[in-house]
């Protein structure tokens, strides 16, 4: 398995934009991993609230984490499906996405993600998804 070093070196090679908004893999074990975005204020939308495509993205990065963590280098694995509920307006600081894999499958893992701004316990976005694991 990979540990969060290796897992935010894979996101890195394949997505190299990951490492130019400074995505930083905190920690994977048990099926779990969290995934910090640092604030950017390019990221802002109208009203001053981070973006939803900030959020999802981050989301997307953390069940990708999640995956590599548990099943090592699948880099072929693939968002099949994402609902993001969007709960409350995140603070204009780092967004921090906590996965859960909650069920891993031979085709497919789903998984779950709570977001938070950085030194709140309150929710901002609420993440089911669906990855689709390449045939082995």
């Amino acid at each position: 398995m990979l540990d969060a070093k290796q897992v935010q070196q894979v996101i890195y090679d394949g997505l190299p934009a990951a490492s130019e908004e400074g995505l930083v893999v905190e920690s994977i074990g048990d099926h779990r991993a969290r995934v910090r975005s640092p604030f950017r204020p390019s990221t802002l939308r109208p009203g001053g609230t981070l973006s939803g495509p900030t959020m999802m993205g981050l989301a997307d990065a953390a069940m990708y984490a999640a995956v590599l963590g548990a099943l090592g280098r699948v880099e072929m694995a693939v968002t099949q499906n994402l609902n993001i509920n969007f709960l409350s307006r995140p603070a204009q600081k780092d967004l921090i996405a906590e996965a859960v894999i909650l069920r891993l499958g031979r085709r497919s893992a789903v998984l779950e993600v709570q977001l938070f701004s950085e030194g709140s316990d309150d929710m901002v976005a609420h993440v089911t998804g669906t990855y689709a694991l390449p045939m082995s």
